[in-house]
């Protein structure tokens, strides 16, 4: 479902930078920062890189991209 919204110039100036360096729509990009924080509310404790290395890790695993751990050394 869409919805419009209102937001200020300069903060659409600045999601429209972001969004063009990490290759997404300005929509897009308000979506993915609106989820991050929404995750950092909940979490408090997280780290932003934590976060984002947990939503690529779970894209990685919904994808089925991922490489089984394999132990190097003998039991």
């Amino acid at each position: 479902m869409a919805t419009s919204v209102r937001l200020e110039d300069a903060f659409v100036e600045d999601v429209k930078i972001r969004a063009e360096a990490m290759h997404r729509s300005v929509p897009k990009q308000i979506e993915y920062m609106a989820k991050i924080g929404q995750i950092a509310m909940d979490n408090p404790d997280l780290s932003y890189a934590f976060i984002e290395e947990a939503l690529l890790a779970k894209a990685e695993m919904d994808s089925g991209a991922l490489i089984p751990y394999e132990r190097k050394t003998r039991k």
